[in-house]
């Protein structure tokens, strides 16, 4: 996953794979990991037929938007709260009347908020006890590492920062799996005693079956709690997928919600170029993920704002050049484009052919500045000074950044 500079802001939340909630419970419960019992509606009455047959003491509904912030968001149909609990059956239903179809507005979606299509009905329990568990890829250990806390329903990274050592971590050996002494040592540090220790070692152990299961890099649960009848339940996760396994995960990536994403960030995937929204005015065409983060910072230092963060990768072609120029003029804040190709793998002829294409079918009508440098770049200059197109060259990237800044000022 990229990570970007803090001072360049995001237009919308992006992740690779985006599951709804309801959907990670899901992938949990068939791996025998103990969660709520649940039901999706995707309306009204199917949602009050659903609270009927929980037939439990209190039931949460949930709008299932993949923004965060549910709780306190607010319906245009008036509602306020994405998340209500009640124990009548009835309120549900019209609850639900009052969210699907309406957009829900929280500090993480756009302005105008995001229709909900679906909610999931749940049975709601009391929480004793709240503790933090996950397992993650980790370079440094190179592999899986369980990592746990007693301190869980909160920020695990202020746990981390105020209390470092109730932080636990458990490196997991990929050719053993799980061992049941680190199952429990983990359960006990995360302050499972009596039965519930050997209850919670067994959560532990179903989580990282689901781990390996579907290929994930990170499976997150907070809070893995307990309940008052002595029940251990895995009460909200999150899980990070690996895109390269997307060949082996097809059930699982055809659940991808992209409803909520850029629709040019869906449209890029799909000619494998990495496309970040950002709220400049300069767009980014680069090559490689440090290069783009070096280029939205240079052009931050003189004064511009990166548009987007857009990388074509190593084994680019002539048709993906065309696509990230139109997909980089579809967006109607972009002032000026700058290039920043620098050819290792990529062949920089690829890249000036397909900017001379692109320049003439799509009538470029904004400033294009193109410094490239690598493998046949002598060839890639020609071709760009023979097209007779009004392209500005850069000699390095500091250069290229000023002369984008500068096209802009110019207008």
């Amino acid at each position: 996953m990229v990570c970007f500079p803090p001072r360049h802001k995001r237009v919308s939340p992006r992740r690779w794979l985006n599951l709804q909630e309801y959907q990670s419970k899901k992938l949990m419960q068939d791996s025998g990991v103990t969660v709520q019992h649940f039901f999706v509606a995707d309306t009204a009455s199917e949602a009050l037929e659903a609270a009927k047959r929980l037939k439990a003491k209190e039931i949460v509904l949930k709008a299932q938007i993949l923004a965060g912030g549910r709780g306190k968001g607010v319906f245009d149909s008036g509602l306020k709260g994405g998340v209500h609990l009640t124990k009548d059956p009835a309120v549900v239903g019209e609850l639900a009347g009052k969210m699907l179809g309406f957009n829900l507005t929280t500090k993480q979606t756009p302005k105008e908020g995001v229709k909900v299509k679906t909610v999931m009905v749940a049975e709601a329990l009391d929480i004793s006890t709240e503790t933090y568990f996950a397992i993650l890829m980790d370079r440094s250990c190179n592999g899986p590492v369980m990592v746990g806390s007693p301190q869980g329903g909160v920020d695990i990274e202020e746990v981390a920062a105020t209390t470092p050592e109730l932080i636990f971590k458990e490196v997991i050996d990929i050719f053993e799996g799980v061992r049941d002494d680190q199952a429990l040592r983990m359960a006990a540090n995360l302050g499972f005693k009596g039965p519930l220790e050997r209850q919670a070692a067994d959560q532990i152990k179903r989580l990282y079956d689901l781990f390996l299961k579907v290929d994930a890099t990170q499976v997150e649960v907070n809070p893995l709690g307990e309940t008052p009848e002595g029940q251990v339940v895995c009460f909200d996760a999150k899980i990070n997928f690996d895109d390269n396994a997307e060949f082996r995960q097809k059930a699982v990536f055809a659940m991808d919600d992209t409803a909520e994403s850029d629709p040019l960030e869906t449209e890029a995937a799909k000619y494998d170029l990495k496309y970040i929204g950002l709220d400049g005015n300069i767009a980014c065409f680069v090559n490689g993920a440090g290069l783009a983060m070096a280029t939205c910072d240079i052009i931050d230092l003189h004064g511009g704002k990166p548009a987007n963060f857009l990388d074509l990768g190593g084994g680019v072609k002539e048709n993906q050049v065309y696509v990230a120029f139109k997909l980089l003029t579809a967006d109607p804040k972009v002032e000026a484009i700058l290039v920043n190709i620098f050819g290792g793998i990529v062949n920089c002829a690829i890249i000036a052919n397909g900017i001379a294409k692109a320049c003439r079918e799509l009538e470029l009508k904004v400033p294009l500045v193109v410094r490239l440098e690598g493998t046949n770049v002598q060839e890639a200059k020609r071709i760009l000074s023979e097209s007779g197109l009004p392209i500005t060259s850069a000699s390095d990237l500091d250069d290229a950044a000023k002369k984008a800044v500068a096209a802009i000022a110019k207008k």
